[in-house]
């Protein structure tokens, strides 16, 4: 039972009484809940007398304190509530100023954590997580992904990063240095008394207005033109570490994403159809993209073959392994006889499916991994063997429908399914060694495949490795982004140069507050010109200043380019 202790002062007061029954200082009790048609009685005489109120619970007791007349005085709060260290009155105005104060200034440290890592003269950053593990990056995401951010407002920057690079893959810095940009404006706005409502239905505003001029400037292009694909995937590849191999990197790229491209959903490009396999070994140029499927596995042996010429090929999701009984029963052998009788049983088992499989055409299998038990037992492999045909256990769940679609086989649930329709063909399946006790299998001359790549990436040691990993699918993205939007803008902070001077010109048609916002939005868009130009050693201050002189006069493709600002 919950005590309901409520103070009301002398205006007004019979009104209260008559509408609720309760008396002053009475005190309510009720079974978890202040009754409902009290509460409600209470709110329509607060409305009638223009009664502001405020409630404060502590330790299961709610204090409800009202405030009369024009001088608002506020009640002093009952004895218990003030036992309990209770303050009714809200005096403290600066603390949601301060809470506002507090997330911004986490956000900018976000923010600035990744600044000088923006652009092809960014820093590279060394990231050592707490295992030891050491990761040499600019990727904004990947730098963000690796912190170890406590503050919510922080965690939200971060969140930020990931949706750009799952969205647009590249980028994932610019996005978060535009969002602190804006978060510093906007906390100068507050300090000139702007309402934080204001602020934010104004930056909507131009932001809406943001993305119509930038509509206008764009460029279209022509997804035949590869030389132009293949110039905007170096692009992205200009700030990372292997920048240097883009002239491989590049072209591998445009070549993977229009070789998945689905004539029925011409403007979008599903990535998960290009397999990605890192091995150690050799350098970045010897990766190579496969007419193929690469399966990172190996072959299970036990003298069974590890090359297989005009390849019928099954994807199965079932166990060739002796059946085991579920948690609530279990098998009680009681003597030699018994455990003879299972064994041969077991047997008879595995020999039986070995068959069906045999019969079915299948000479390559390839079996999902599973998590109960043994994919494949050691009988089942030595039969296998026996009958010629070459097993890879331990496919992924994940990719069992980029295999299904690249290999043109069904995945089959049960043995009884497995028939010639099922299978893919291939001219060629072996096993393929990537140096030291690493091998893949290379599946070639696909009969019937589906829209699916596969890439081998190569690198000498992991760092490198990982690095590529992330730069091939940041080229991979761009070029897909491509596909769906069908236009290009220029880089070098021309399209955030371009948009700030517009958005200036069109604040002056605004009034009041919103126009000082439009403004304070403009100049947050120019610190990525005035980054780009710091990081590369220039001066930040001319080079923003000659960009909006070069824009005022309708050069809109003006960026900042290294060593001077020329067009883009």
């Amino acid at each position: 039972m919950n005590d309901y202790l409520v103070n009301t002062v002398t205006h007004g007061f019979g009104a209260f009484e008559k509408a609720t029954g309760v008396r002053n200082k009475d005190t309510l009790t009720a079974s978890g809940t202040l009754n409902t048609g009290i509460f409600r009685a209470f709110l329509a005489l607060r409305i009638a007398l223009k009664i502001r109120t405020a409630a404060i619970c502590y330790n299961h007791t709610v204090t409800l304190t009202l405030f009369v007349g024009k001088s608002m005085a506020p009640v002093a709060a009952a004895p218990s509530a003030a036992k309990n260290g209770a303050n009714t009155n809200f005096k403290d105005k600066e603390k949601s100023g301060s809470v506002r104060s507090s997330n911004i200034v986490a956000a900018k440290a976000v923010a600035d954590a990744v600044r000088t890592s923006l652009g092809p003269r960014g820093m590279d950053k060394m990231i050592q997580s707490g295992n030891g593990d050491v990761t040499i990056t600019n990727d904004g995401a990947t730098i963000l992904n690796q912190m170890s951010v406590i503050h919510p407002t922080a965690k939200m920057l971060v969140e930020l990063s990931k949706a750009q690079d799952i969205e647009a893959g590249d980028g994932t810095t610019t996005v978060v240095v535009i969002a602190g940009a804006l978060l510093d404006a906007a906390q100068k706005l507050l300090v000139k008394g702007i309402h934080p409502t204001a602020i934010s239905e104004s930056f909507q505003r131009a932001a809406a207005q943001a993305e119509i001029i930038l509509q206008n400037m764009a460029t279209p292009i022509d997804l035949a033109n590869d030389e132009l694909l293949v110039k905007l995937a170096t692009t992205s590849l200009n700030s990372k570490v292997v920048s240097q191999h883009s002239w491989l990197l590049a072209p591998m790229a445009v070549n993977a994403v229009k070789k998945v491209l689905d004539d029925s959903r011409p403007d979008n490009v599903d990535l998960k159809a290009i397999k990605i396999i890192k091995k150690m070994g050799d350098t970045v140029e010897e990766s190579e993209m496969i007419e193929g499927a690469l399966i990172d596995q190996k072959t299970m042996g036990r003298g069974g073959p590890t090359r297989v010429e005009k390849a019928k090929i099954a994807l199965i999701q079932f166990q060739l392994s002796a059946p085991k009984t579920d948690m609530e029963n279990q098998v009680i052998i009681s003597d030699y006889a018994q455990m003879d009788r299972a064994l041969k049983e077991e047997r008879q088992y595995l020999l039986d499916l070995c068959k069906q499989i045999k019969k079915s055409g299948c000479n390559v299998l390839l079996i999902q991994k599973s998590i109960l038990r043994d994919a494949v037992s050691e009988l089942s492999l030595h039969f296998l063997a026996k009958m010629k045909i070459m097993v890879v256990k331990d496919i992924e769940r994940d990719d069992i429908e980029f295999y299904s679609n690249i290999l043109g086989c069904r995945p089959i649930a049960s043995a009884d399914h497995l028939v010639a329709e099922s299978l893919g063909s291939a001219d060629l399946v072996e096993e393929m060694s990537t140096g030291g006790d690493g091998k893949v299998i290379k599946v070639t001359d696909i009969q019937s495949s589906g829209p699916a790549v596969s890439i081998l990436l190569r690198g000498s040691n992991k760092l490198v490795l990982e690095e590529a990993d992330r730069s091939l699918h940041d080229a991979l993205c761009v070029i897909r982004c491509l596909v769906k939007k069908r236009f290009l803008l220029p880089g070098g902070g021309a399209p955030e140069m371009e948009v700030a001077c517009k958005l200036r010109e069109k604040a002056n048609e605004r009034g009041g507050a919103e126009q000082y916002c439009w403004r304070a939005f403009a100049d947050a868009l120019e610190l990525v010109p005035y980054t780009l130009a710091e990081n590369a050693g220039l001066s930040p201050i001319h080079t923003v200043t000659e960009l909006r002189s070069q824009h005022a006069n309708g050069h809109s493709n003006y960026g900042v380019n290294v060593r001077k600002v020329r067009k883009g």
